[in-house]
């Protein structure tokens, strides 16, 4: 009995060091780069498709069951749910209509409660959940790009080469456009996707008509890109509009389903000029375009008969000193064909205004030093609005109603963080999608009325292995002294007593917010590899980047890189009066504008940073596209001054420290003579730098040569820094 005891308690002795010893290892874990870059399983579990259903409040999304993906069904007010479909049974349904089988499931548009169509293998194929079975209901071409179903999912436009097609069940496709000349363009987007442009199709609410951007692009000089993959290497010709040149012209037409012609939008001239935001009245009889001239300070709300292309009157007119920027178009009021909520950044933040058809401003729906970032919608008796907004913080995005009656908002999520949402067909429900520092990721439903009617998922920490740093978010002032938000993430186990090396990673542009409170705090795993190899982390919000209104944003105006690196040195000041820093081994890198800030701060204020490594770098704005470099620039004939202090060739002989410049060879968005130009300069000046190409990449480097990049990001620091 004595001996059985002792062995007992030494059992239990070994079992405690045991379970001691497995947290300590299990927290342990270094990130490979494979890990940092590519390793899906050290994201926030999400649910993968999850969408509402049409006409109902249901949702479904795609789950793993033993290898297998199944379609699973919910409602918004029940926790029971059902597996509907196995992958296994769509494709044995659809390759009975003779396509071949899914490696996974497909995006999938609902028609209806029980049916929804797929875009596979060039046909638009229809799955009835009842029956089980499959049909095509439309094929198109091979070659087809810029897809788009119309309301109803009875018609397909799509875009072969430069023309417009569609395609509509049991007949042949239809060219709607039929240019020989491929430097005239139909139904892309238009203006190199500013302005909020992400498309080149716009169909009317029941799929009659179908308006278009016409891109006549013959002015535009060509630029050459060269593929040197094959031999020899071959030449593609692409049309970039350089700030200062000639820009494309762009009309729109406007195609009859019925009559299968076409009429093109009166909207005049000057033909260089910027056609946004186009929207379809309610009844199909007009179309809306924000005009903005090509200075981008002057925007007019145009109406358009939709069926003689006739000018009909300018709703309202915005301008500002500096620049407008539209990015919405308008929204209807359910119910009232002749009211619309319009998006508008004329108090210095974007809020919501409610109008008429006649232009007539009905009343101001919010208000205040915040702004409203997305709409989703209104509530079925058009007398709400649903909107994402950073009333709370500029570092979250939380989701409202705003009554449209009374401009009384309202909060509907719930816990600190940035939120998404998807309002549900019938307006009663929301998906709410979010993150925050300490929650990887919750999706719940939330009702219109605020009430979390369940959680669909709570994600784990997909980190517990790991042994990271620690991630703080905190405002330093600007020299003028408004708050900037920034980010530092100290190495693991960090000795206060040591001076450790600092990464700065930077971007700064417009349309860009670096630091948020949600996961990771908006910092990437390679951020945390990085300050696994002893390096503390740093990332500041300049003025300059977005969701701070417009006076924030337009502080870099006609002197783009000098204010943000003014902002940028601000931090280096907080980081060098740290002393577990040593701010002699100060490393900064960034890629795109990101890329022109590092050459920046490298040659305009050398000496400050050791090392810099700039990806894709803009180096002088003359290079690059009419529509942004004008917006935050003007012309170069119209800011010499701003244009030359910019112009980084001019400041390449300052150049000290370690400098790495990379740069796709392909790069369709800053081009490759941008960094071609300044190692010529430094040649020419007699300044050492180092440089490294990615053949056949655009503008960003992808897939699994992406570890490749940061495998050389990162040494370079280590070899330097």
């Amino acid at each position: 009995m004595m001996i059985i005891s002792y062995l007992q308690k030494r059992l239990c002795l070994l079992l405690l060091l045991v379970v001691a010893i497995v947290p300590l290892q299990a927290q342990d874990k270094v990130l490979t780069m494979e890990d940092a870059v590519i390793n899906p399983a050290l994201q926030p579990q999400n649910l993968r498709q999850l969408a509402w259903v049409a006409g109902t409040s249901d949702f479904t999304y795609l789950k793993a069951d033993n290898g297998n993906q199944v379609l699973v069904r919910g409602n918004a007010t029940s926790t029971k749910q059902q597996d509907i479909l196995t992958l296994e049974q769509l494709n044995a349904a659809i390759t009975a209509t003779g396509a071949d089988k899914l490696s996974s499931f497909p995006a999938l548009y609902w028609r209806d409660g029980s049916n929804f169509l797929m875009d596979v293998q060039n046909r638009i194929i229809g799955y009835d959940l009842k029956s089980g079975k499959a049909r095509v209901t439309m094929t198109y071409a091979k070659e087809a790009e810029n897809k788009e179903l119309d309301p109803t999912m009875q018609r397909l436009a799509y875009t072969k080469g430069n023309n417009l097609y569609l395609s509509v069940p049991g007949k042949e496709d239809v060219a709607i456009t039929k240019e020989e000349n491929a430097a005239i363009v139909n139904g892309q987007a238009a203006h190199r996707s500013e302005f909020g442009i992400t498309k080149g199709t716009f169909w009317s609410p029941t799929g009659s008509k179908l308006a278009f951007y016409r891109m006549d692009q013959t002015m535009v000089t060509d630029y050459p890109l060269v593929d040197v993959a094959p031999l020899p290497a071959q030449l593609n010709n692409i049309k970039y509009p350089m700030a200062g040149g000639k820009s494309h012209h762009v009309t729109v037409g406007v195609y009859d389903v019925a009559s299968g012609k076409t009429i093109y939008l009166q909207t005049g001239e000057p033909a260089e000029q910027y056609l946004t935001n186009i929207t379809w009245s309610p009844d199909e009889k007009h179309i809306y375009i924000a005009v903005l001239n090509r200075d981008q300070n002057h925007m007019k709300l145009n109406r358009y008969n939709a069926q003689t292309g006739a000018f009909e009157r300018t709703l309202l007119e915005e301008q500002q000193e500096k620049y407008v920027e539209p990015e919405h178009g308008l929204y209807f009021v359910p119910g009232k064909p002749d009211q619309f909520v319009w998006v508008s950044e004329r108090t210095g933040f974007d809020h919501l205004y409610l109008y008429n058809t006649s232009g007539k401003q009905l009343r101001q729906l919010t208000k205040g030093n915040w702004m409203v970032t997305d709409i989703h919608g209104f509530s079925k008796k058009g007398d709400e609005l649903y909107y994402t907004s950073t009333a709370e913080s500029p570092l979250e995005r939380h989701i409202y109603a705003v009554s449209l009656r009374n401009g009384k908002s309202r909060r509907l999520s719930q816990g600190s963080g940035v939120h998404s949402a998807q309002l549900s067909p019938d307006a009663r429900f929301i998906l709410d999608n979010y993150s925050s520092q300490e929650v990887p990721r919750k999706i719940q439903v939330l009702s219109t009325h605020g009430k979390v009617e369940q959680t669909l998922l709570t994600a784990p920490n997909p980190l517990t292995a790991y042994k990271l740093g620690e991630t703080t978010i905190f405002p330093i002032k600007a020299e003028d002294g408004t708050e900037l938000y920034a980010r530092m993430i100290t190495p693991p186990n960090m000795d206060k007593n040591k001076k450790y090396p600092v990464v700065v990673y930077v971007y700064g542009g417009p349309h860009v917010q670096l630091v948020t409170n949600s996961w990771l705090g908006g910092a990437n795993l390679w951020m945390h590899l990085m300050a696994q190899k002893g390096y503390i982390v740093f990332t500041l919000d300049s003025r300059g980047s977005s969701g701070r209104g417009l006076a924030f944003e337009q502080a870099t105006f006609r002197q783009l890189g000098t204010v943000e690196m003014q902002d940028q040195l601000r931090g280096v000041e907080y980081l060098k009066s740290q002393p577990y820093v040593d701010g002699t081994r100060l490393g900064v890198h960034g890629w795109s504008y990101g890329g022109f800030m590092t050459t920046s701060l490298m040659t305009r204020y050398p000496g400050v940073f050791k090392v810099g490594v700039a990806g894709g770098p803009v180096i002088d704005w003359k290079y690059y596209e009419v529509m942004y470099t004008e917006r935050y620039m003007d012309s170069p004939e119209q800011n010499p001054k701003g244009y030359e202090d910019a112009n980084l060739l001019n400041h390449v002989k300052n150049l000290q420290g370690k400098l790495l410049m990379i740069h796709g060879t392909v790069d369709d968005v800053v081009v490759w003579q941008h960094s071609l130009a300044f190692l010529k300069k430094a040649v020419d000046e007699g300044i050492l730098l180092d440089y490294f190409v990615y053949p056949g990449h655009p503008h960003n480097v992808r897939g699994k040569d992406r570890v490749h990049l940061m495998r050389k990001v990162t040494q370079y620091f280590d070899d330097n820094l």
